[in-house]
């Protein structure tokens, strides 16, 4: 009878070591999706994300110029016109100097939630060096472009930008650089340079 028992007890070992093995492996399977689970979302997080600037959640310099690579593709083969407006915020160094930097940066996001404010949302809203940014707006021909200049302009203007201590004015540069069918991205840069630097000049 005791060596049955010990048989019994020896075959029913190698069982138990394999639930065993089996609970850990399930264990660990649970762990990994938990993983993978967590790295797929962080790739989405980072996917949203990617080609904007950090500070004002605007497209950033490189996914700028894919959306003008876009731009001109669509006016070459539709013939509809389109524009560039520059507009590049005055006095961001003094800002910076009399306010601090974080002021300075308080100011380039509310530039920024104002463009967005005023641009359709199929169009593009970019953020360059400094207090530089750019909007693609499709579909627009000079005057139109010339009009919502002046209303980016006068928008900022009458919003200055509230740091606690001090009520800090805003004022900006703006440019239009009008994009015709079969232009070349390097051509419509060439020529928003030119436009910012006149206007700069008066």
């Amino acid at each position: 009878m005791t060596r049955r028992k010990d048989i019994e007890a020896v075959s029913e070992a190698p069982v138990a070591d394999a639930r065993e093995a089996l609970s850990r492996l399930s264990d660990e399977n649970a762990l990994l999706r938990a993983a993978l689970a967590e790295a797929r979302a962080r790739l989405g997080e980072a996917e949203e994300i990617g080609g904007r600037d950090p500070l004002t959640t605007l497209v950033d310099p490189r996914q700028f110029i894919r959306e003008l690579e876009r731009v001109l593709s669509h006016a070459a083969r539709h013939g509809t016109p389109a524009a560039l407006i520059s507009v590049d915020l005055k006095d961001l160094n003094a800002i910076n100097e009399g306010h601090g930097r974080l002021s300075g940066d308080a100011a380039l996001r509310q530039v920024a939630r104002l463009l967005k404010s005023l641009i359709r949302t199929s169009d593009v809203a970019a953020r360059g060096e400094g207090g530089a940014f750019s909007l693609l707006l499709d579909h627009l021909d000079a005057d139109s472009a010339l009009d919502t200049a002046e209303r980016i302009a006068r928008c900022i203007a009458a919003h200055p930008l509230d740091v606690g201590h001090a009520i800090v004015p805003l004022d900006v540069w703006v440019s239009v650089a009008t994009i015709l069918p079969g232009d070349s991205v390097d051509e419509v840069l060439r020529r928003a340079a030119r436009n910012r630097a006149r206007v700069k000049e008066f």
